[in-house]
Formats: C-alpha cells, structure tokens, sequence
C-alpha cells in the first residue's frame, strides 16, 4: 500500500515551505477524481503535463490512466521525493519553474493536456500563458483559489466578472467540478479550492478582427474599475473617450456603461468597432 503523504514527506525530513505555496494534497479520493477528469476521452498519443506534482498522489493516479505522465516541480527537494517513489517510475519527474517552462518543447506539436494543484501565487499567469498559447493544452484541470474560479466562470454585472472571464470564456469551456475543503490539504490553507475543468473550444467565442487587440480592450476595460469603460479605455490604452463612446452609441449601448457591464460578445464587436479607428 502507498504511504501516506504526510508520513511521506515527515520520513524525508520535509517541511512545507510558504514561500512556494506549498499545499500538498491528502485526499487520495480527490486525486483519482482529478485524474479521471483529466485523462477523460484522451487519445492514446496525447501527454499529460501536471504542474507542482507535491508528494506524487496526482501523479500516481494518472498512471493508473494513461502511460505517458510527466511532472514538474520547481523544488529540488520535492523532486528527489517523487523520484523515490517506486509507484512513479514510469512518470518523467522534471525539476522546472512552470513559469518558465518550454511547454512549446514539451507538446512537440501533438496533443496535451495539463493538471495540478496550482499555487495561488501563480494560478492566474500560468494558465492565461496556456490558454493563450498557439499549441497549447486542449484540456486543463486545475486545483485553484474558490475565488479564482468564480472568477473565471463569473457572468456580466457580478462583482467576480473581469478580465479574467472574458479572457478564458473567449478561448475554453469553463466547467467547475467539485469544491475542497482545508481538511484535504498539508498544510491546511485557509480557503477552499475548486478543482476547474478549461475545455479549448473548436472555435473562440467570438470573431474578432485581431485577437491581441481584443484582449488588449479586456484588459484596458477592467483597469479602472470605478470609472466608466470610456474613461478606463482612456486612461489605460490612450483611445480618445468620444471615440469609445460614438463606439458604444453605433453598437447601441450606453455611453456611461462599465466595463463589467458588457458581455463577451459585445467586448468583440467594441474592439472591432475601435480597432477600425486606429488604422
């Protein structure tokens, strides 16, 4: 039988260290959930890339699925652990920063898809930088902050909606699966997590006439929260607030409206609309 995780990391003498976020996940129970969402439908070519791996209980349960597992894991510490681990030897245990991650070399052009327990501090870059990438993961399954999912699956007019959920909802089907308490974590955080399933879509939700530009918008749309969205376009991108609101007047929508007002669709044709003014 496996050995506990925590009685895993006290033989090797190991102290979870803050600065990394380290939670290490406990619910075996949890991790073939996970797993099983992941590896769901996949092709027998497709790789499966998990990210901050902790002790190895993911990465166990993605072997029981699928052959070809790599993990990675910034720690050295935490890698020497997951090397020891006889159930994982047939996983690729990589010692990298997933911030830093050549995940262009790691996919070789073919199908992949990615999982983890990502740390908070990390969460929200990491996985725009795989949504956004050109041959990215089709698939992401991903331990976050509850918060951070809301967020991305939040509707126009909640206080969750932002840059963030147009960004994602653009690019992946958002689907949160099931929530998890404190008590399945070591250490025990102090929040709960939502394990998230991202799907890519066949197509973006919206055609846009330049995509870096319509994400540009998003971003510039939410930079000032407070202010309307002509002023924060203003403020944020440098576009002439009368021209952002002859914009909004031609599409039919209020001058004065906010950027947590409009839905995705709308973000599209706004950008069309300014995006025919600057060139």
């Amino acid at each position: 039988m496996p050995e506990h995780p925590k009685a895993l990391l006290e033989r090797f003498g190991y102290r979870p260290k803050k600065r990394l976020g380290q939670n290490f996940l406990m619910d075996a129970g949890a991790s073939a959930r996970i797993a099983r969402l992941a590896a769901e439908g996949i092709s027998p070519s497709a790789r499966i890339l998990e990210i901050g791996p902790g002790t190895g209980a993911l990465t166990e349960a993605l072997l029981e699925i699928h052959p070809d597992v790599t993990a990675i894991d910034i720690d050295p510490d935490m890698v020497r652990i997951l090397r020891s681990r006889p159930e994982l030897q047939r996983a690729q245990i990589v010692e990298a920063d997933a911030l830093a991650f050549d995940f262009e070399a790691f996919a070789h052009g073919g199908p992949w898809r990615m999982t983890g327990n990502l740390p908070y501090n990390i969460a929200t870059p990491l996985m725009m930088r795989l949504i956004e990438m050109r041959n990215g993961p089709q698939t992401l399954v991903v331990m976050i902050q509850k918060e951070v999912a809301e967020r991305l699956a939040a509707r126009p007019g909640s206080k969750a909606y932002g840059s963030l959920s147009v960004a994602v909802q653009y690019a992946m089907r958002v689907e949160r699966e099931f929530v998890l308490g404190p008590g399945a974590f070591y250490p025990r955080p102090k929040i709960d997590s939502t394990v998230v399933r991202l799907t890519r879509l066949e197509e973006p939700a919206a055609r846009v006439q330049d995509e870096a530009w319509f994400l540009q918008v998003v971003r510039g749309a939410f930079a000032y929260r407070r202010k309307t969205l002509a002023n924060s376009l203003s403020l944020a991108l440098g576009v002439p607030r009368a021209q952002t609101a002859d914009a909004l007047q031609q599409l039919g929508l209020d001058t004065e409206i906010r950027g947590e007002q409009l839905a995705l669709a709308d973000f599209a044709r706004l950008a069309d609309r300014l995006r025919a003014g600057r060139v």
